[in-house]
């Protein structure tokens, strides 16, 4: 067995989410969050570049050579699989490689508030999972599309970049095409998708504006369009989106969000008292008051609309957290840590329930 081999054996083993690989340093696992340096021994820059030169893709060498960076997939038999990125600092080889459990959690399993369950039944519009990066938001996003394949009689598309989890036919009939070995791009998937009588199309990334325009207008003629986000907050995911485009062009694009847009969670990951992490999930669905909001352009007050959202299904990061502490999945500590707003969550453990979110919005 090779020492990659071993290391990617034992990065399984100990339950790790990524690993790190860097020239002159030891091997480090990410546990439930943590940093944890892997032996004394450090790889030296000869062995990065043999690890390298053992899984990258033929296909991927020129690029790296050019680019200095390369993401491609890497599946170790009897290991698992991994998500690997591979670039280079400060000259040396460098990587991080994502471990991709092969089975799918379950909604249960990943502590998933019921909401999103139910945005696997959405036939129209566009779904967004955002986060940081390491957020799980991806997982989550898998867990859909698992249930989508074992409840709906469907023909849905997945764009990845590249492939992660591995769905199987069930209900469903499903297509996954990975970026730069079955398409050239997202935007060049996206161009010829609705040629492929797709239901459901499902986009690794959303990363450019050629590539939401394109998703854009699937929603428009009636599919649904699940992708993911890097923003913080579910309330600021509208505006990273305008931010792709010019700003004479975001007033159109508004208008197409107020009406395509279907719903957009955003996850943080908290230690939990029980070892391990669970998520804190923001969850912002388009009703009235947020599609209004949306074409008014008063997105500062998008926060206050999730905050008065209950009865649609929404809720906001204080209010999972406060969910997670009443419960006794985190810590009063860690909540505060990863709480938007610490002291209305104080004051909300206490009893007291500052609202002042209905006032504000008089739109």
């Amino acid at each position: 067995m090779s020492i990659l081999r071993e290391l990617l054996a034992k990065s399984t083993a100990d339950g790790a989410s990524d690993i790190h690989l860097k020239s002159g340093n030891v091997p480090v696992f990410r546990v439930s969050g943590k940093l944890i340096p892997q032996g004394k021994e450090t790889v030296t820059p000869e062995v990065m570049d043999s690890y390298l030169k053992a899984i990258l893709p033929t296909r991927l060498v020129r690029q790296f050579e050019i680019e200095h960076e390369a993401d491609f997939s890497l599946a170790e038999e009897g290991v698992g699989r991994f998500r690997v990125n591979a670039f280079v600092c400060q000259g040396t080889a460098n990587m991080v490689l994502r471990n991709i459990k092969t089975t799918i959690p379950t909604f249960e399993q990943l502590h998933l508030p019921p909401q999103l369950k139910q945005f696997a039944a959405v036939k129209r519009g566009i779904i967004l999972a955002s986060g940081t990066t390491g957020s799980g938001k991806s997982t989550s996003l898998a867990a859909i599309m698992h249930e989508i394949s074992t409840t709906r009689n469907c023909r849905v598309i997945t764009i990845e970049d590249p492939i992660e989890y591995m769905f199987n036919d069930d209900k469903a009939i499903i297509s996954q095409r990975e970026v730069g070995l079955d398409t050239m791009s997202f935007h060049a998937a996206l161009k010829h998708v609705l040629r492929q009588d797709p239901d459901v199309i499902m986009v690794g990334e959303m990363r450019d504006a050629e590539s939401f325009m394109a998703a854009l207008s699937a929603a428009e003629i009636g599919h649904i369009i699940f992708s993911t986000l890097h923003t913080a907050s579910a309330a600021t995911s509208i505006a990273r989106i305008l931010d792709f485009f010019p700003a004479s062009e975001r007033d159109q694009i508004r208008m197409g969000l107020a009406s395509s847009v279907h719903a957009v969670f955003c996850q943080r990951l908290i230690p939990s008292i029980r070892g391990g992490v669970v998520p804190a999930v923001e969850i912002m669905i388009n009703n009235g008051t947020i599609a209004k909001i949306i074409r008014k352009n008063k997105l500062e007050l998008l926060e206050a609309a999730i905050e008065v959202g209950g009865p649609d299904g929404m809720q906001t990061f204080n209010g999972s957290i406060y969910d997670l502490i009443r419960s006794g999945q985190i810590t009063e500590e860690e909540g505060m840590a990863n709480a938007s707003n610490p002291e209305a969550l104080k004051m909300r453990l206490k009893g007291i329930n500052l609202d002042e979110s209905s006032r504000i919005l008089q739109i």
